[in-house]
């Protein structure tokens, strides 16, 4: 009996004591202990969160002899931190609370940030203060690309620098007979019918910003071409539009996760989507055979997006603030900044995967960095390319684009497919030609759309945007059954 039973026993003995002889070595300490301790939200991912969280606790204890508790708090992405903030800050504000258990706002896109201070709910960050070497156009500049890089009165700053791009899979792009995709207008082309992994705008201020790229980039086209006038804005914002329904129209799904994307287009799922920079670089690591070529690709479309940034923040009544302001200057140290790149295994790097996201300080691009960095081609200050962001062309309209995204090619998604491939796959018509955006016209959406959108009134909100997305639907229907664009 027992020389049956002593396999699995060796077996069971295994599992129990896999997790001890495999634990990492961390100066984090357990939940309920620690010296200090801090709650950060983030929509950073699980390794992220480990590799920093570890890391500063090493840092903390070096600088103050103290341990740490890290509280991490990942509720989704963007708009999903923003829904849990404005409901703990509102409850605050009518218990008549200064902060919330919050401590740091870690990760996201600027315009989350620029909205949390516009809420006054911002501390200024010590950083500035006590570490302006670092600081500069040489080494982390206010600005760069047309993209801020911290704010005016140092409430938030920029710990990464990221792109969106094109991930696509190799394979695939063969079986379609198409060349890879190098500009955003390429996601357009019939052959991707069907074949276009998406992010929902909606859940994610760095999608949303993504397409807002998207309409600089014909918008530019068109002024840099005819000079700037209300109708080159107006004829490049209709190009952007008609780039927007188009990969609308060919997408396979909108996803909630943006890192689904790389992972379908991996799997064949999806021939090509839109991601970031770091989502696409760790899974085409990740299913890279040996040191051959990986099967998918990420590349940033030339002069069609900006470097921007990935920001941090103290809240304002923040109660642990000291240790919140420890944390901001560990995120822009030397140790701090170097873990976003360098390999696993580099002194001071990553413990377990490589991170792949690309420090914001310029100065840290050196040669002897570069050659333990993950990345050392990617140098995003020297090939930003030709794009240079510029707010005064589409900034205003970054809540309102998100709900017309949603009316115009979320919600009717079924009914544009079948239009598109009525008009545009199967007839080759041109889609400028077919498809009606005039509800959803420069002048109309800085006009209309951005004055609803600044009242914040939700429910005059929801009735504009469930008639656009009934207008756009019964458009689809018309063209599809080939009766045109009008209803």
């Amino acid at each position: 009996m027992f020389k049956r039973l002593f396999p699995i026993l060796v077996l069971l003995g295994l599992i129990v004591a896999a997790p001890l002889v495999l634990r990492r070595d961390t100066d984090v300490a357990e939940a309920g202990a620690g010296d200090d301790r801090l709650v950060i939200v983030t929509p950073h991912n699980d390794s992220i969160r480990t590799e920093f969280g570890e890391a500063f606790a090493a840092w903390w204890k070096k600088e103050t002899g103290r341990s740490v508790f890290i509280d991490w708090r990942a509720p989704g992405g963007g708009g999903d931190i923003k829904r849990v903030l404005d409901a703990s800050f509102g409850a605050a504000e009518a218990l008549g609370k200064e902060g919330t258990e919050f401590d740091v706002f870690f990760g996201g896109g600027d315009k989350d940030f620029i909205e949390q201070v516009n809420k006054g709910r911002l501390a200024p960050l010590e950083v500035f203060e006590k570490h302006p070497e670092w600081f500069g156009d040489d080494k982390l500049p206010a600005s760069f690309s047309g993209q801020e890089y911290y704010d005016k009165e140092h409430r938030w700053v920029g710990v990464c620098v990221s792109q969106f791009g094109i991930v696509y899979n190799r394979d695939a792009i063969g079986w379609l007979k198409v060349d890879p995709p190098r500009k955003w207008t390429d996601l357009c082309h019939p052959a991707y019918f069907g074949r276009v992994a998406l992010a929902d705008p909606t859940m994610s201020s760095s999608v949303n910003q993504a397409f807002e790229m998207m309409i600089q980039e014909q918008m530019q086209a068109v002024i840099r071409a005819k000079g700037d006038s209300p109708e080159s804005r107006e004829e490049g914002w209709r190009n952007g539009m008609l780039v927007i329904l188009g990969m609308g129209a060919n997408a396979r799904y909108f996803t909630d996760s943006s890192s689904k994307v790389p992972y379908d287009v991996a799997l064949g799922d999806a021939a090509a989507g839109t991601c970031i920079d770091f989502y696409g670089r760790t899974t085409e690591d990740a299913v890279r055979h040996g040191l051959g070529e990986s099967r998918i690709h990420w590349i940033s479309p030339p002069g069609g997006t900006s470097v921007s940034v990935d920001p941090i923040a103290v809240f304002r009544g923040a109660p642990n603030a000291k240790v919140a302001q420890g944390f901001v200057t560990f995120c822009l140290s030397d140790e701090g900044q170097c873990l976003w790149n360098l390999k696993p295994g580099a002194v001071g790097g990553p413990k377990g995967r490589a991170l792949r996201r690309l420090p914001v300080r310029r100065d840290l691009y050196t040669p002897d960095r570069l050659a333990h960095f993950t990345d050392p081609d990617a140098l995003p200050f020297e090939r930003a390319g030709e794009f240079v962001y510029q707010p005064e062309l589409t900034a205003p309209a970054f809540n309102a684009l998100r709900i017309i995204i949603r009316a115009m090619c979320i919600d009717p998604q079924d009914e544009l497919k079948a239009a598109w491939k009525w008009a545009v796959v199967e007839r080759g018509g041109p889609a400028d030609m077919v498809f009606d955006l005039s509800e959803v016209s420069y002048a109309k959406v800085m006009n209309e759309w951005v004055p609803l959108t600044q009242k914040k009134d939700v429910l005059e909100t929801a009735r504009r945007s469930t008639e656009l997305s009934r207008s756009f639907r019964a458009q689809y229907r018309n063209i599809a059954e080939g009766k045109g664009a009008q209803p």
